[in-house]
Order: structure tokens, then C-alpha cells, then sequence
């Protein structure tokens, strides 16, 4: 059926209706195995497997129509997130509805849900950015949490200065401190974490405080170093930017400078920081004792 094919395959009892379609007729289809119930509502005009479309069209009539939206992980999916895996389908409801549990879909009920929220179109999904922060907010660990929250900024599903207001809309139950520092990572970049915060840890590892915004010169001119050890040891922060466009070649050609002028140079990004903070400065403490002819131990 042709209607069907924007609804990937399937449509609700309520669109049949409305194409003049009766009860009846649809009762017949079924019984002749020309078309599959699929749920309560849900009516597929075929007997295959449903498209991935078909199955959040589905999760939405099945919840409740008017109350049901694509949310969290599925949104961003909806939206165009690449390389996320979640089978299941996550909507959300208002806090105060009386749902009925549905195979293969995931109902979380929130009590805040700004009308600017629901994308505008046919199946409604939420914005990628309150999406993201949702999704985080449902993680089942604070580094799936915040890789949620970035990898939109990256596929330039939305900005980071969205992430960074998104909080503000959709205030969820856990880790929120954590999300609002990510969000602000996101969008600031490096300069986020303060000149003083990395000071902070560094004297919680035992680590003297190095010197920051050290500058060096290379062959393109001044390098700008985050942080620098008088042992040569030079630690370079990295927000989401460096992971986008041309940033990769300038930081690859600035570790190289450093390198061939005798410094070493460790990696440290900022995300990363936030959650295996632990190891990375393991690495630190261990490179510092080395270079610096100490005996700290690493642990």
C-alpha cells in the first residue's frame, strides 16, 4: 500500500481509518495473512520484518500517540547518529501517564517537556541536543554518558553551545553535575577546565604544578603549550575541536615539533579526563618520575 510507504511499511489503525479503510477490511487482510498485527494499533501491509522506521512509528502508536516521542538514543538515531548501538527504542511520556508496556521499546517518564522540544514532522522525536542530554542522563555509566553528549557535536547533528543550554530544558534524575561539566567541556573546549583545576589535580597525584601556556617555536611559527614540566614534560589538553577538521594535522604537526626539539609530549583529552581521569594520570606521574630522575611510583 502506498500510504504506508512513508511509515515504512506500516500504519496505525487510526491512519487506516481515516483512508477509509474499515475494521472489518482490516480484520480480512490479517486473516488472510496478507497483512500482520503488530500490537494493538500497529497494522503492517506486509508479512516481512519491520523496517526500522516501522518499529519507532510502532513504539509511538503503541505507547499512546498523543503522548509518545522518539527520545534519548533513538532520537539522535532518528536524527542521523552514526555508529550508536541501541536496539531498543526509547520514547518518553509525561510523568503523570498511564502506559502499558511494549516489546522492544523503552517508556521513560519525565515531568519536563518543553513544547520546543519535538522536532517539527511526522514522527515526533525530540531536538538532538535535549535528546543527547536525555540519553546521558539514562546511560548506564558515566562513560557512555558522556559519549552520548559529544558524538552529536562531532556528526554536526548540533552545536555545542545547544549541549551546553540543554541542561537547562531537561533536567534528569542522575549524574547531573557530571553532564553540566561535560556539556561545558563540549562546548568550551579546553578552557573549560581551568588553569587551576588541572593545578588541583595535579597536587592530588603528588605532581609539583607545572607552567601553562608555555610558548615554544616551531617551523609554522609560536606553539602555545597547556602545560609544561621543567623536566620536558609537556601535557596538551584536547577538547571535542581536536578531533574535528584540520585540528588533527596542526596538533599532529605541533607534537612532532615538540618532539624533535627533545620535550615529551602526552595527550590528554578532556572527556577523557572527566572519566578515567585516574589512568590518564597515572601516565602523567609515571613519565614525570622518569624524566625528572624521581622515584614516584605511578600508583
Amino acid at each position: 500500500m502506498a500510504a504506508a510507504a512513508s511509515y515504512g511499511g506500516a500504519l496505525s489503525r487510526r491512519r487506516l481509518r481515516e483512508l477509509g479503510i474499515s475494521r472489518d477490511e482490516v480484520r480480512l487482510q490479517v486473516r488472510q495473512r496478507r497483512w500482520v498485527a503488530h500490537g494493538r494499533w500497529t497494522i503492517a501491509t506486509h508479512t516481512g520484518e519491520l523496517s526500522t522506521l516501522a518499529r519507532r512509528w510502532r513504539a509511538v502508536w503503541e505507547v499512546g500517540e498523543r503522548i509518545a516521542v522518539l527520545d534519548g538514543p533513538t532520537a539522535l538515531q532518528q536524527s542521523g547518529l552514526e555508529r550508536w548501538k541501541d536496539d531498543a527504542i526509547h520514547v518518553s511520556v509525561p510523568h503523570t501517564a498511564a502506559v502499558r508496556p511494549v516489546d522492544g521499546v523503552v517508556v521513560h517518564k519525565v515531568r519536563s517537556r518543553p513544547e520546543s522540544l519535538p522536532l517539527r514532522g511526522d514522527l515526533p522525536t525530540v531536538r538532538p541536543a535535549p535528546a543527547a542530554v536525555r540519553a546521558a542522563h539514562w546511560a548506564v555509566s558515566d562513560r557512555q554518558a558522556a559519549l552520548v553528549m559529544v558524538m552529536p557535536v562531532q556528526q554536526r547533528l548540533c552545536m555545542g553551545t545547544e549541549i551546553l543550554e540543554a541542561p537547562q530544558m531537561v533536567r534528569g534524575r542522575t549524574r547531573r553535575a557530571f553532564i553540566a561539566r561535560v556539556a561545558g567541556d563540549i562546548a568550551l573546549g579546553a578552557q573549560a577546565l581551568g588553569e587551576l583545576d588541572f593545578a588541583v589535580v595535579c597536587r592530588q597525584y603528588g605532581l609539583p604544578e607545572p607552567s601553562r601556556q608555555v610558548i615554544r617555536h616551531g617551523a609554522r611559527g609560536r606553539i602555545y603549550l597547556d602545560v609544561r614540566w621543567e623536566c620536558g614534560l609537556v601535557g596538551e589538553i584536547d577538547g571535542a575541536g581536536h578531533r574535528w577538521g584540520l585540528a588533527v594535522m596542526d596538533d599532529n604537526l605541533r607534537q612532532n615539533a615538540l618532539s624533535i626539539q627533545g620535550d615529551t609530549v602526552l595527550r590528554i583529552d578532556l572527556l577523557g579526563l572527566r572519566i578515567a581521569e585516574e589512568q590518564f594520570m597515572r601516565q602523567v606521574v609515571t613519565a614525570h618520575a622518569r624524566l625528572s630522575g624521581g622515584v614516584r611510583r605511578a600508583g
